[in-house]
């Protein structure tokens, strides 16, 4: 027994290597390439290590202000990050007490609306773009952070909802008995009983809509044209779209456009695992 849950053991750790290796030789080669010069990325045959390691790629994004790319580089990130932050807290806004509603007050409209809501989300992206495209030229929104807000906020909502509905059926539900009794309201309930218990169910929700409005980039390419509203991958899609692309500076675009949701994932992945779980299993 104790060989055998040795040779269990190593299969296992060994594994969970080969299996990190994989997740983590793309963002290894990302991180190289951004620190590699021009000529040892067009250098045939390709050289796996750089020569020499330079930081220029980094300086011409963050470091001078005054040139074009840093430029748009900056300004998509502050606007990726307006969008998103305030994407992310009005979703949450909106979904918590819809998903409240759905898992502990009774109706079946509720239940149809909770499909309604998940098989708006599943539609594909391009069946939607057209009219939202009229609607925001219409109220002069294009180029906006409000266009994208909202249409974030479409998206969002109704994955939120679904998912804290799923850990909020987990809470028993005598916990909302006593405060009843003694003459709280709904909104009391949700905010002194409801969201302390399921804080990680929050986090977990928060954290997969950050990650989902920072990585959207249909609808950011189709309604902005400038700095004022471009966000970071629109941006970064840029940096290649002229004949010659700069491998290197792309890479380091990516490794810092990647730093802010990997720093929120670090924080809260405790909240994303244990959230993620607890509506998997009834209370």
């Amino acid at each position: 027994m104790t060989r055998r849950n040795k040779m269990e053991s190593c299969l296992i750790y060994g594994s969970a290597s080969l299996l990190g290796l994989v997740l983590l030789s793309p963002v290894l080669w990302l991180g190289i390439m951004s620190v590699s010069t021009t000529r040892d990325l067009t250098t045939l045959p390709l050289q796996w290590l750089p020569s020499e390691i330079s930081f220029d790629n980094y300086a011409k994004l963050i470091g001078n202000v005054d040139n074009s790319t840093a430029e748009s580089f900056l300004s998509a990130l502050r606007n990726s990050l307006i969008v998103t932050i305030t994407a992310t807290t009005l979703s949450l806004l909106a979904a918590i007490p819809a998903a409240y509603s759905l898992s502990r007050l009774p109706g079946a409209r509720r239940k149809s609306l909770l499909f309604i809501a998940i098989a708006t989300f599943m539609m594909p992206p391009v069946a939607l773009v057209l009219p939202l495209y009229s609607t925001m030229g219409a109220l002069g929104l294009l180029n906006t952070h409000v266009a994208l807000i909202a249409v974030y906020c479409g998206i969002l909502v109704p994955f939120t909802t679904w998912l804290l509905k799923s850990n909020f059926d987990a809470i028993p539900m005598d916990l909302d008995e006593a405060p009843l009794i003694d003459g709280a309201n709904r909104l009391q309930i949700i905010w002194h009983v409801t969201l302390p218990i399921a804080k990680p169910a929050v986090g977990a929700a928060a954290l997969m809509a950050i990650l989902m409005a920072w990585d959207e980039f249909f609808y950011a390419l189709l309604f902005t044209n400038d700095i004022r509203a471009k966000t970071l991958p629109v941006a970064i899609a840029d940096f290649a779209a002229g004949r010659v692309a700069d491998y290197g500076l792309i890479s380091a675009a990516g490794i810092l456009a990647t730093l802010p949701p990997v720093s929120m994932a670090y924080f809260l992945q405790k909240s994303l695992v244990s959230g993620l779980m607890s509506g998997s299993v009834k209370g």
